[in-house]
């Protein structure tokens, strides 16, 4: 973290996006609150946020625009349903098209059956 010079102030910065749909008034209260300062992206310059760009993209294109919710509920439900396909099922071609967390399979041994 960068100190200022002659000073023990040290300056804390966090990034963030400019989406409206991702905009969160709270957390910038907060980040103001605890000494945080934003640093913002500018409009129209994706490549300096790379990872949650790609991801607010898939968002929107597999989820987003297909789905109209008509209640907090629908959407809660249908947004962890596609959280849960994204990160165990669907295939990530950054990951050699593998899901990131595949889920986990228990099996049982088989017990012996008797039979007479």
């Amino acid at each position: 973290m960068p100190k200022s010079s002659g000073s023990s102030v040290t300056t804390r910065l966090a990034g963030e996006g400019n989406g409206p749909e991702f905009t969160a008034h709270r957390v910038r209260d907060w980040l103001e609150n605890v000494g945080v300062k934003s640093l913002f992206i500018e409009p129209g310059s994706p490549w300096e946020n790379g990872l949650i760009e790609s991801f607010n993209g898939k968002l929107r294109d597999e989820l987003l625009n297909m789905e109209l919710f008509d209640t907090l509920l629908e959407a809660k439900i249908l947004i962890e349903r596609w959280k849960l396909h994204y990160n165990t099922v669907r295939l990530h071609s950054s990951l050699g098209y593998r899901p990131p967390a595949p889920e986990a399979v228990l099996t049982t041994p088989q017990h012996n059956q008797i039979t007479t």
